[in-house]
């Protein structure tokens, strides 16, 4: 691994990280939850604007794009077969791929726009790269906090060293790939000097079926590698990245929509905007209620005393009788003697008359 100093990752990410070292859990380092716009804007820059609005309410730390033309997704074979992987579309025939893609597109001058919008309301603004012109232009013009890898870049390695010798923090979605894959690409990630990296467990499967989460996958992850682990998801509804955050993630992507029922890629597997609200409130929630590995008492003295058994007088007892088990019973509150203090009291004398139903305490004996 590369180095073992703390690192500072940017706003985007709210703690330092020691490498080689696990991280605790605190309120300052609640979950990063980026509203995944995607193509969700259908090539209209209207709609994207409104999903930026949506996601700042709905208390989303960042909005991201994907960097993509016709040019730098698909090949000329793709194009020339057709074949659409969105269910929206494969059955039309009023569209062909290419069209979709140059229309669902964003370019690099409405992505400058987004980004410059999405900083005057307060959100984070950064997009996935599918080229190395891409990488320049999120790094070099847009200053983007840092680039996200989607999964299908997991095992392009030479893409991976370029992005990664541009010395920006490194999202790793980890999609489609073996434990093997996934190591080569941290490895080519670190080769090149840089270990400024989060790794998302991920399934690119649209949507994922419950059974094949697996987000045990998350405790594998951060036990091979000394970096944040968060996941990508793409379940329907909410349930899921909480999970995820109760796993430990420490980022939960998800992609985000105004309507699920809008015509595009997306829309049907994303969040709205109440589904977001729901995984940012919630999922603070579960990583504050995480707390600490210790087993420390929280209690304060008044709830111990008041949910803790004494030991009382099972019966009237008279000065001078020798205590017998039988004598005494435990009940609330628990300011007197704790049941534990039985195998002293257990034949001595009583120094005076104690009521049925008294707590006892030391100085009766």
């Amino acid at each position: 691994m590369v180095g073992t100093s703390k690192i500072s990752i940017g706003g985007w990410y709210r703690m330092k990280i020691k490498l080689n070292e696990k991280h605790s859990v605190s309120k300052d380092d609640r979950p990063y939850i980026i509203a995944e716009i995607g193509s969700n804007h259908n090539g209209d820059m209207n709609i994207a604007r409104n999903l930026i609005d949506a996601a700042k309410e709905s208390g989303a730390d960042c909005v991201k794009f994907q960097s993509w033309s016709k040019e730098t997704i698909f090949s000329k074979k793709t194009y020339d077969e057709n074949y659409f992987l969105s269910d929206d579309y494969r059955e039309r025939n009023d569209y062909t791929l290419e069209k979709i893609v140059e229309e669902y597109s964003i370019s690099e001058t409405e992505l400058l726009e987004m980004k410059k919008y999405a900083n005057s309301i307060g959100i984070d603004c950064t997009s996935t790269p599918f080229s190395r012109a891409e990488v320049d232009f999120l790094v070099d013009k847009m200053q983007a906090d840092f680039i996200k890898i989607a999964s299908m870049d997991l095992n392009n390695y030479p893409f991976l060293d370029y992005i990664a010798r541009k010395q920006k923090p490194i999202i790793l979605s980890t999609g489609l790939s073996t434990l093997s894959e996934i190591d080569t690409a941290i490895r080519t990630i670190e080769d090149a000097g840089n270990d400024q990296i989060v790794i998302l467990h991920c399934v690119a499967i649209y949507p994922t079926k419950d059974m094949d989460v697996n987000l045990r996958n998350i405790d594998t992850l951060s036990n091979l590698y000394p970096y944040p682990i968060g996941f990508s998801d793409h379940t329907l509804g909410t349930y899921i990245p909480l999970a995820a955050v109760a796993k430990g993630a420490c980022l939960i992507e998800k992609h985000f929509t105004l309507d699920k029922e809008m015509e595009g890629w997306d829309h049907k597997i994303s969040a709205t905007p109440d589904d977001m609200r729901v995984i940012v409130e919630a999922s603070q929630r579960v990583h504050e209620a995480l707390g600490k590995s210790r087993i420390s008492r929280v209690e304060n003295k008044e709830r111990l005393d008041s949910f803790r058994r004494s030991i009382v007088s099972a019966k009237d007892i008279n000065k001078g009788d020798v205590i017998t088990e039988e004598m005494i019973d435990f009940k609330r509150p628990g300011t007197g003697l704790p049941p534990e203090a039985m195998s002293y009291i257990i034949g001595k004398k009583a120094n005076r008359n104690i009521a049925y139903d008294e707590i006892i305490n030391f100085e009766d004996f």
